[in-house]
């Protein structure tokens, strides 16, 4: 029943931009958070963003601080990652994933620590 889909992904130019969408579904986002990752071809999993819901507190990774931007859709039980100024680099298959409210951090480094993970969209930024 819980389900997460990750949907806007696609090709892009360089200094482009794209705007993912995870929409969750059998449950209520609440006070959990809602990780992005990505992972290209010959690459470990990555840690893109995390938006946490219990404080609305949001985490980048260093490569993407200033050009991406997490939060929640207005109007639906989803979480947005929006991606401008796209470079080569951030090419890969980007996954949105939930952490369950829990003690610590709603937002934890290690992919490991999520609950529930999306299918996956794809990003790729032509060079």
């Amino acid at each position: 029943q819980v389900q997460l889909v990750e949907s806007g992904g696609g090709l892009v130019q360089p200094g482009g931009s794209l705007r993912l969408s995870c929409a969750a579904s059998g449950f209520t986002l609440g006070r959990s958070g809602i990780g992005w990752f990505r992972q290209a071809p010959g690459k470990e999993r990555e840690g893109v963003s995390c938006i946490s819901n219990s404080d609305g507190n949001t985490y980048y990774a260093e490569s993407v601080k200033g050009r991406f931007a997490t939060f929640r859709d207005s109007t639906k039980n989803a979480v947005t990652l929006q991606m401008n100024n796209l470079k080569a680099e951030d090419t890969a298959v980007y996954y949105c994933a939930v952490r369950f409210p829990s003690y610590g951090s709603m937002c934890p480094r290690s992919p490991d620590e999520y609950d529930y993970w999306g299918q996956g969209t794809q990003v790729t930024v032509s060079s």
